[in-house]
């Protein structure tokens, strides 16, 4: 068993209870539907929104992007500027497909990069689903005081990101961003 050591149970006592979030859904397929006034389907989205606010924060926001680099940097560069944002969730287009340009439209900007995330969540997905975990880029990273998370848009993955790695840790990131 692992036991957490005293240094990291005195920060998390010290870290903030409730965050702000934003939430990107990256996906040509959804963002098409929206622009054409159709019923958006989005289970892995709602999920995701979901899992924040029942654990007690708040989402600010959610848009659907393009899978777009240009759209996808812009939507990061503005969450720069919002003053009361915490964390931010890029969900989609962490594969390997093409058309999959979030982590290339993303990490550049990132100040630091938190190596520990993609490679637990890769790890925990492994556990899960077996050898597939491989095709994931998951990444997170830290701009400003502020967390980026760009996580897979299924629901299993959104489900695992959040839950197992995002929600138990985001605050602690945060306090330490912001140091």
């Amino acid at each position: 068993m692992i036991c957490m050591s005293e240094t990291s149970k005195q920060h998390k006592e010290q870290v903030p209870k409730r965050l702000v979030f934003a939430v990107y859904i990256c996906s040509t397929s959804r963002y098409n539907q929206k622009e054409k006034g159709e019923a958006v389907s989005d289970l892995g989205g709602d999920f995701l929104e979901g899992l924040i606010q029942t654990s007690g924060h708040t989402v600010l926001f959610k848009k659907i992007l393009l899978d777009d680099k240009v759209m996808i940097a812009q939507a990061f560069k503005d969450c720069l500027s919002v003053t009361d944002l915490d964390v931010i969730i890029f969900s989609g287009g962490t594969g390997i497909a093409s058309t999959d340009v979030t982590i290339e439209a993303v990490s550049p900007f990132f100040e630091k990069t938190l190596l520990g995330f993609g490679e637990f969540f890769r790890r925990i997905s492994f556990d899960e689903a077996g050898s597939a975990a491989v095709l994931s880029r998951a990444i997170a990273g830290v701009t400003a005081g502020k967390v980026f998370f760009c996580i897979p848009g299924s629901p299993n993955a959104v489900m695992t990101a959040v839950e197992k790695l995002i929600l138990p840790e985001a605050s602690h990131i945060v306090k330490h961003a912001r140091e």
